[in-house]
């Protein structure tokens, strides 16, 4: 059975979002993934965490946007560490997403867009590793993903 219903006003996903200014990346996976490990080396470049584990996402206007629940502001889980407080933001507007679940990509892979609330943004797979981090950044700095199969 499918519903007409429209999407709901707000949600709360299992993500981690960090972001260079007010552009944020949505990182999804299962536990264990790298979401927050992927976060870290982003943090590391100069990102900011927005929140770790919980991801509120809510629309403003045409953008989503993403914030922490209250009780998880400021706070990362480095594994086999513990629980970080590192400098947090309160929100950024979700301009990329991150699908850390394993699987095959082709080397000039289709574009994929996630669908968040009223809104999406470009779906990219990466490793959870500093190179993944480093395309991760860069499109947060305005690197813009190009389809390979557009034709311009």
């Amino acid at each position: 059975m499918t519903s007409n219903a429209p999407p709901p006003d707000d949600q709360i996903l299992h993500a981690t979002c960090v972001a260079i200014g007010s552009r944020g990346v949505l990182i999804t996976g299962q536990s264990g993934a790298g979401k927050s490990q992927l976060a870290l080396h982003l943090i590391a470049l100069g990102a900011t965490l927005v929140a770790d584990d919980r991801v509120a996402l809510s629309m403003r206007g045409e953008a989503v946007v993403a914030t922490a629940p209250a009780p998880l502001s400021g706070l990362i889980e480095a594994r086999g560490v513990g629980l970080l407080r590192v400098q947090s933001q309160e929100a950024a507007e979700i301009v990329v997403a991150v699908d850390l679940t394993p699987r095959e990509t082709p080397r000039l892979p289709q574009r994929r867009v996630m669908r968040l609330l009223c809104g999406e943004a470009p779906l990219i797979s990466v490793r959870p590793d500093a190179s993944g981090a480093s395309i991760v950044a860069a499109l947060l700095n305005g690197a813009e993903l190009i389809d390979p199969d557009a034709n311009d």
